[in-house]
């Protein structure tokens, strides 16, 4: 089994077998946890999380920042409670995922397609590949437009908007932006110390400008902004009794665009496709269940809440006015965005800086995830390892949306919502397939859960698709036709 587990994830980007002899002495040190304290098996649990912390670096992109913002600008405080509910929802349909892999030790694309149905997993890594093409057109756009503010804001001048002046240089980044992607994406695994380098200082901008957006809150907390906080722990509630009860749920086009957008940015189907194989990588069994929950649980849930509830309360304190929601426009400038971190006490500049620097940032961190979770993606369809040049030519499938930067003059910041909204759609082909997984006696054999644990655990999954199909359907319905 273990040599099994080794051949499985000797070609998986990001990742890296791990240690047989490194795997035992972890497994001998969790098996010493049962005689220990809780204080003991947190610390050791916060050592060895990994997968979890992974999938949040992949879904703080622009994406979901863009939902957070014009959330919080649009709806005020209302919809706080979409993207940590969106994550639960997708915490329980991997936990699925990961149960499964750390059980029977197999690639999860080739078990859907052994033990649920070829066409299942083909739609499934389709799906996946779709969806990455079409999240790749915002983050271009995002990535090359704030690129050109920053540009235009400390060069002191200015480019036509929709110029053919502008449209070059938008284009002459989003490529320079593309051939660092591939620099990196190609790198990983060769241990580059420069490839390193620059995952660190991406990190470290997300990170600072998250702590921006906390500063925002807490200086309007003692300001004359004010944040009503009754409001914000109102807005966690996706339900309300003022009036009668009903559902927290806009019902106009544009509410429901970003309701619908923040709920595909927690948990993009590209983000299922590597999440399983991540466990394989590092060796992970059913002995580690615990660690897998805990890792989830603080590596995904809370930091990916934190981050988003922050800029939704920013935005609302700081953007939700009444002439704003009632101008018709569906765009966020960089000026107007940026001023949120003024509220800090930081200068117009700076706050153009920190603020411009972060989304990029969240963008070139989203892109290079894509280009990997495409190519093997690619790998995994055609059989081929995800080394070499056929593996290269694949990360480079999603790389049409560099097209994207043009439509930055015309939609704006604006383009992240429908790209993410759409992308929702094709999430519930990968839930319906892991649900399926995890109730194949053929596949999990003995580790299949019986009793009240399967009729709970099943009954939570019938509700994370459905929420999902009928909020899809909710907006093929309200927005689309």
């Amino acid at each position: 089994m273990e040599q099994e587990r080794k051949n499985s994830t000797q070609d998986i980007p990001m990742y890296k077998a791990a240690d047989p002899e490194f795997v035992k002495k972890e497994r001998e040190e969790l098996r010493a946890l049962e005689s220990k304290g809780g204080w003991a098996k947190i610390k050791w649990y916060f050592s060895k999380s990994g997968p979890g912390w992974m999938q949040s670096a992949m879904t703080l992109g622009g994406g979901s920042a863009m939902a957070s913002l014009f959330s919080g600008a649009f709806l005020g405080y209302e919809l706080l409670w979409v993207q940590p509910v969106a994550m639960l929802i997708g915490i329980v349909m991997l936990w699925a995922l990961a149960y499964q892999t750390m059980c029977k030790g197999e690639r999860p694309f080739r078990a859907m397609k052994q033990f649920v149905g070829a066409p299942m997993a083909w739609a499934w890594a389709i799906c996946t590949i779709l969806a990455t093409i079409i999240w790749h057109f915002s983050q271009y756009s995002l990535a090359a437009g704030m690129s050109l503010d920053l540009i235009q804001a400390f060069g002191g001048f200015e480019l036509a908007p929709g110029s053919a002046w502008q449209t070059i240089v938008l284009l002459v980044i989003a490529f320079a932006i593309l051939a660092l992607a591939c620099k990196v994406v190609w790198n990983y695994g060769n241990g580059g110390k420069g490839i390193k380098i620059v995952e660190n200082i991406i990190k470290a901008i997300v990170w600072f400008i998250i702590f921006a957006f906390a500063a925002v809150v807490i200086v309007c907390s003692f300001t004359g902004n004010g944040i009503d906080w009754g409001a914000v722990g109102r807005g966690f509630l996706p339900f309300s009794f003022e009036g009668g009860f009903h559902f927290n749920v806009p019902t106009e086009n544009t509410g429901i665009s970003i309701f619908i957008a923040s709920l595909s940015a927690a948990v993009g189907i590209n983000m299922t496709f590597l999440y399983g194989y991540s466990y394989l990588a590092k060796g992970w069994t059913k002995e580690y269940k615990g660690l897998a929950k805990f890792d989830m649980i603080t590596g995904m849930l809370i930091p990916y809440t934190i981050a988003t509830s922050l800029m939704i309360i920013a935005a609302g304190a700081t953007l939700h006015t009444e002439e704003f929601v009632n101008s018709g426009s569906t765009n966020i400038s960089p000026i107007a965005a940026a001023s949120m971190l003024e509220a800090a006490g930081l200068p117009p500049l700076v706050s153009r800086l920190i603020f411009g620097l972060g989304i990029i940032g969240m963008c070139f961190n989203a892109i290079t995830m894509h280009m990997l979770v495409c190519g093997f993606a690619a790998c995994e369809i055609f059989g081929f390892p995800a080394t070499g040049w056929k593996y290269k030519m694949a990360t480079l499938i999603p790389s049409i949306g560099v097209l994207g930067a043009v439509l930055w003059s015309s939609i704006g910041t604006w383009i992240a919502i429908p790209t993410s909204a759409i992308a929702l759609l094709m999430l519930p082909v990968a839930y319906i397939g892991f649900f399926l997984l995890n109730n194949s006696r053929k596949y999990l054999g003995s580790d299949m859960p019986v009793g009240r644990k399967r009729f709970w655990w099943n009954l939570a999954m019938i509700v994370a698709i459905s929420i999902t199909v009928v909020s899809a359907v909710y907006y093929i319905v309200n927005v689309i036709f």
